[in-house]
């Protein structure tokens, strides 16, 4: 067994050389954001750099959660690496200090790491990812800023008088109110009715409560209104379920959402999906970290070469990607959430300790 002051001591090298990568990593980032925010908002009445600042600081921890796998095997290569240069691998091993006894404590710091992110990162980022978006729609719903939004939702709802399309260019979190709404209504003989472009659309009392629009009826001019209700039998659980991205919404959440989304008739794959992903990520990044390993713990006498620290980095990316799209599977229903999130886990946990085993002990 390691010892305690040993397995302390790398736990500590390896948690200072993470938290390095991720005030490094924060301001590169930071600074990206920021940039972007400003070429996207600058043109709207209520920006200000101060805003922008708060708005990027606000988005900052859900980009983060993209990135922190990289992190993970960053600093893994780094700590061993930086063992091997200053030859204290060389002495670890001579006290009869095995590969698996001294990667244990560095492993535990991924897994804490990853548990960290969890516990903290994770509903923060969901925070503030809301609050920054709701941010920006309140001030693109008071300007002539038209937006540019991939999340576009389109649905239809079906009532005794006919099938209405519903649409909108954004979505106020946590999803029940639309910004730049549109409301086609047909008749039972599938005709249009009328065309309904409003500011805001929300779900009150079971209507939608159009505000601030303006009506075209076939043959009429346009004509604008103050406000209209129009009778609706949507839920508001169902639509910040059909309108909700997984990733705005904390994992503690979660479980409720899959269920209510499952009582409405509607896919929970996406939702699912992300959980799982969530509870893998402290074995994620222990994965990740036994990939740095595989490239980081033999001795060169004059360090490692660049081509070495590239292979890591290279299988790392490879692993990211497989998992990356073995997720969109389970994403799409084509295999079980539960799956998707463990399966390449699993085995680039697997192929990491083979390869160890392999090198180390023969």
């Amino acid at each position: 067994m390691t010892s305690w002051t040993l397995g302390r001591y790398l736990l500590t090298r390896y948690t200072k050389t993470t938290f390095c990568f991720l005030l490094g990593i924060f301001s590169l980032v930071f600074l990206i954001d920021f940039t972007e925010n400003s070429r996207r908002l600058a043109t709207l009445q209520n920006y200000t750099i101060i805003k922008g600042l708060a708005i990027s600081i606000l988005h900052i921890p859900f980009v983060m959660q993209q990135i922190f796998p990289f992190i993970a095997l960053f600093s893994a290569m780094a700590t061993l690496i930086s063992l091997n240069r200053r030859f204290e691998l060389v002495v670890i091993r001579s006290i009869g200090i095995s590969t698996w006894q001294f990667l244990l404590p560095i492993c535990l710091g991924a897994f804490l790491f990853g548990l960290s992110v969890i516990l903290i990162v994770n509903p923060l980022a969901a925070w503030g990812d809301a609050k920054s978006q709701n941010i920006i729609a309140s001030w693109r719903s008071n300007s002539n800023y038209v937006t540019e939004n991939n999340r576009v939702p389109w649905f239809t709802q079906r009532t005794s008088e006919g099938i209405i399309i519903i649409g909108a260019k954004t979505v106020f979190n946590p999803g029940h109110t639309l910004l730049d709404a549109t409301f086609v209504r047909f008749n039972k003989n599938q005709s249009i009715h009328d065309w309904l472009n409003a500011d805001t659309a929300r779900i009150e009392s079971g209507n939608w409560l159009l505000l601030n629009g303006i009506r075209h009826q076939l043959g009429q001019p346009p004509e604008k209104f103050d406000k209209i209700q129009i009778p609706t039998q949507i839920k508001i659980e169902f639509l910040e379920e059909y309108l909700s991205n997984p990733q705005t919404i904390p994992f503690y959440e979660l479980p409720y959402k899959i269920q209510v989304a499952k009582s409405f008739g509607y896919p929970a794959n996406e939702f699912d999906m992300y959980l799982h992903s969530i509870i893998a990520l402290p074995a994620f990044l222990i994965a990740m970290t036994l990939i740095a390993a595989t490239v980081s713990l033999k001795f060169v006498r004059f360090g490692q070469s660049n081509m070495t620290i590239l292979n890591g980095i290279a299988v790392g990316f490879v692993f990211y990607v497989i998992n990356v799209l073995v997720q969109a599977f389970g994403k799409a229903g084509y295999m079980p959430p539960i799956l998707a999130a463990w399966i390449p886990t699993l085995i680039a946990i697997f192929f990491g300790v083979s390869f160890l085993l392999q090198r180390e002990d023969g």
